[in-house]
């Protein structure tokens, strides 16, 4: 993994398109903020390989434990009530 020259992340911004160029050719390129290691810029062809076979949200998502199908049936058949007595929606003051 290479430093951007030991830049610090002015010199970054500064130089970003060769920052980039030097991710695409020389590999990760780490980015330092007050001599502190701040982020790391990867060439499009290293992110992909980072993601490869990891799972997305969506993934995750989907592949959770399945309905048990009495809940499923109970929770579609409940309808929406009111949180309050609705005659007595003055009295709270509400006026619709």
């Amino acid at each position: 993994m290479g430093t951007f020259n030991g830049k610090q992340l002015q010199d970054a911004k500064n130089q970003f398109s060769k920052l980039v160029q030097k991710a695409r050719h020389d590999g990760p390129q780490i980015v330092a903020l007050r001599g502190e290691r701040t982020a790391v810029v990867l060439s499009a062809h290293d992110y992909d390989a980072l993601r490869a076979g990891r799972p997305t949200l969506v993934d995750d998502l989907l592949g959770g434990p399945a309905w048990d199908v009495g809940v499923s049936r109970s929770a579609s058949n409940t309808r929406c009530m009111p949180a309050f007595n609705v005659s007595n929606r003055r009295k709270y003051g509400f006026l619709f």
